[in-house]
């Protein structure tokens, strides 16, 4: 830059003195040597130029789906361009993952995702899966949590944390807690706080939360835990007793609902559902940036925190790079949680 600024000066005191070169003249001649300098700034459109494709790998209704379509409308406006929903579900959220990955990394095709659930697949599905979570992705952001709650029937004696874990301790494979699935987050949740523990309890798998919390509420199964969205209503009234919750503080939700670690002096004991956008990897890392920031500009808002906390989403932003070790993070702790367990998918 600096022997650009010296060459337009040289030929300005050339002009001055013999007045032979136009400003048009020293115009063009900068404008070729910025370009010759980098051919990019000549070629390269302003992204985007073009909608972008966001793809929820579930079905609409979800929690991945509600944050998908809120992300999406407020990045369109962000950045001035169509941002679409395309729900791609199947294979556990796999299908859609995949597709993203194998996307050509311009970023124009990214993906929501479920990043709790992929990285319980990435540990449980290793030789099955067709993507690599970390090496086939450049994350985005962070953009939300759902919290997780611990519930018990009614019918046990039990009212918070140290009295479950004592009746779990007194009454050794009793004690049925129910999941949505043998690799289900809410199933893993469990399983990390009873190894933790030393208890011995029987695992009942469902396919999905609705006929989980539908015996559970019933009496079939005695304990579980779900999600905060799925399982408040039942316990505002009276139908399921909440004992802690699986955050590292207490949520606005569910304001008088002890964390894990207040209920059972537990330490660092922090299980969420999260959330972020991914694009491929060998994404322009100028895209990249650009969408962190405009993730970041939404989610301080307090409007859009106010429409995600309806589907019980707590909006957690986090630059690129904090994302990537939290994915990291996540993997590895999901590992340890299912080798502990000896959790596999094959679980009837």
């Amino acid at each position: 830059m600096n022997s650009l600024f010296g060459y337009l000066l040289k030929y300005t005191l050339i002009a001055k003195s013999n007045l032979r070169l136009s400003r048009s003249l020293l115009l063009s001649i900068a404008v070729v040597m910025l370009v010759g300098q980098d051919p990019s700034w000549a070629q390269s459109p302003v992204y985007p130029a073009r909608p972008i494709k966001l793809i929820v790998p579930f079905p609409p209704g979800g929690a991945t789906d509600v944050i998908g379509r809120i992300m999406a409308q407020e990045l369109s406006k962000s950045l001035n361009q169509q941002v679409l929903v395309e729900n791609k579900s199947g294979d556990s959220g796999n299908l859609g993952a995949e597709f993203v990955a194998k996307s050509q990394a311009d970023g124009y095709t990214l993906l929501l995702a479920a990043l709790t659930s992929h990285s319980i697949n990435a540990n449980l599905e290793k030789s099955a899966l067709r993507y690599d979570l970390e090496k086939d992705f450049s994350p985005v952001s962070v953009v939300g949590v759902v919290p997780l709650v611990f519930v018990v029937n009614p019918s046990l004696p039990i009212k918070n944390m140290k009295e479950f874990v004592a009746y779990a301790k007194a009454n050794p494979g009793k004690l049925t807690f129910a999941s949505s699935g043998a690799g289900a987050p809410q199933r893993l949740a469990m399983e990390m706080f009873r190894f933790q523990q030393g208890l011995d309890m029987l695992h009942i798998p469902y396919k999905g939360s609705g006929p989980a919390m539908t015996d559970l509420v019933g009496g079939q199964v005695l304990c579980m835990s779900e999600t905060v969205p799925a399982a408040i209503s039942f316990i505002q009234t009276g139908k399921l007793r909440a004992l802690a919750v699986s955050t590292s503080t207490r949520i606005s939700q569910l304001p008088d609902v002890p964390t894990v670690t207040e209920a059972t002096g537990m330490a660092n004991f922090d299980v969420v559902s999260m959330f972020g956008v991914l694009a491929p990897a060998g994404t322009p890392k100028v895209i990249i940036t650009q969408l962190n920031e405009s993730a970041r500009s939404i989610l301080q808002r307090q409007d859009v925190k106010d429409r995600m906390l309806v589907a019980g989403v707590y909006t957690n932003y986090l630059n690129p790079s904090d994302s990537s070790k939290r994915i990291h993070n996540e993997l590895t702790m999901w590992s340890k949680v299912i080798k502990d367990s000896n959790i596999n998918l094959n679980e009837n």
